[in-house]
């Protein structure tokens, strides 16, 4: 820490990975449980390293200063590892900053989310500036993104084997070889298409039904694309395969250009329904047709706070829904799935000609958009 790096902290307004405090109490067990509370969140947020600036009225950024005999690292990281499950790795920084001295718990970048805590085990997260308690589903989707659960794998126990394509699975068996009786069902159930449920009675996953269910917004309501041409929108459901392939026919027609290279339109829309997040129960993607430009949008912020750039020159990117990927890349015939990491760069390429190909990522929105020129 340096006073450059100050002043561009003091630049920023506080959000999800910045806090400004003016002092730091730790009397009482309620300061201390504030105090793991904030960090916990800033943890859990989307991004990279949080910090926390003492010494600055969270207001005005005027410099109130600090006594470094409030500020024992040792304690405050005690503090934090006693009351945080997984321990929340932290370091405390003092630094004169025009004539004042301020102090920074900087917290690093975790790779161990959710952080709760152990008092009441609550999960928090940052909503702008505020410290908020995470809901269900923010709590599941760090779960998933750091491999504690797969969600593909969770149970659908209003489903049954009849709602999805018989063909369709047997497509992706015709290649694979298990003895002993039975062995479709052992198979659906060791790749983690089917679980069996209290009554011994088998149903499939959540990414059974991606795969190869009939209509999967029956059980999934966020399992569709929204098309908009001019005041006209097009709700396209069905599993990913025919989602892709319906939504690709719809925009061929609308666009009537042959010299397009529609396989980038067809390979933003797989990025954005295979790696979307699908705990976002609220929200489908959505496809915009505009004169000038075609807009894919999909819920689910880059893994990681990963940026775009970075991403984009990444062969072997940290990816959202793993599972539904690696089983894509062995029943998928069109190849429209399996070179996914490169996906960025190959359309940006195949648009050159067309203009400038944008990738947008918003975190604070948990959405991610490609704008395509047409």
């Amino acid at each position: 820490m340096d006073e450059d790096r100050i002043k561009q902290l003091l630049r920023r307004e506080e959000g999800p990975k910045l806090d400004f405090k003016a002092t730091l109490n730790l009397n009482t067990e309620g300061e201390k449980k504030e105090l793991t509370k904030d960090v916990i969140a800033i943890a859990n947020s989307r991004g990279g390293r949080g910090y926390i600036l003492f010494g600055v009225q969270d207001k005005t950024k005027k410099l109130l200063g600090i006594d470094p005999v409030d500020f024992r690292e040792e304690q405050i990281q005690q503090i934090i590892y006693n009351r945080s499950d997984p321990p929340v790795p932290v370091r405390v920084d003092f630094q004169e900053y025009r004539g004042v001295l301020l102090a920074v718990i900087t917290i690093f970048k975790s790779s161990h989310k959710p952080h709760q805590m152990l008092q009441n085990g609550a999960f928090y997260i940052r909503r702008g500036s505020t410290t908020d308690v995470a809901r269900r589903s923010e709590i599941a989707g760090m779960m998933q993104e750091n491999g504690i659960v797969s969600y593909e794998t969770v149970p659908l126990p209003r489903a049954s084997m009849q709602d999805l394509d018989q063909e369709l699975l047997q497509s992706y068996f015709s290649n694979l070889q298990v003895g002993g009786e039975n062995p479709k069902e052992i198979l659906m159930q060791v790749l983690g298409f089917a679980k069996k449920i209290d009554n011994d009675k088998l149903i499939p996953t959540i990414g059974a039904m991606l795969l190869f269910g009939y209509d999967p917004s029956l059980y999934l309501p966020q399992c569709y694309v929204n098309l908009t041409n001019d005041e006209t929108v097009y709700h396209i459901t069905g599993n990913l395969f025919s989602i892709v392939q319906r939504t690709c026919d719809l925009v061929r027609d609308m666009i009537l250009d042959p010299h397009y290279p529609y396989a980038a339109i067809e390979e933003a829309l797989g990025n954005a329904l295979i790696h979307r997040d699908y705990l976002d129960i609220s929200r489908g993607v959505h496809v915009d047709i505009k004169d000038n430009c075609i807009e894919i949008s999909n819920p689910g912020a880059l893994v990681a706070g990963n940026k775009s750039v970075k991403y984009m020159g990444d062969r072997n990117p940290e990816r959202r829904n793993p599972w539904l990927y690696e089983r894509l890349l062995i029943m998928e015939q069109g190849k429209r799935f399996i070179n996914m990491g490169s996906g960025m760069s190959r359309m940006k390429e195949a648009l050159s000609e067309r203009g400038r190909i944008r990738f947008v990522n918003l975190g604070s929105k948990n959405l991610f958009k490609v704008i395509l020129p047409r």
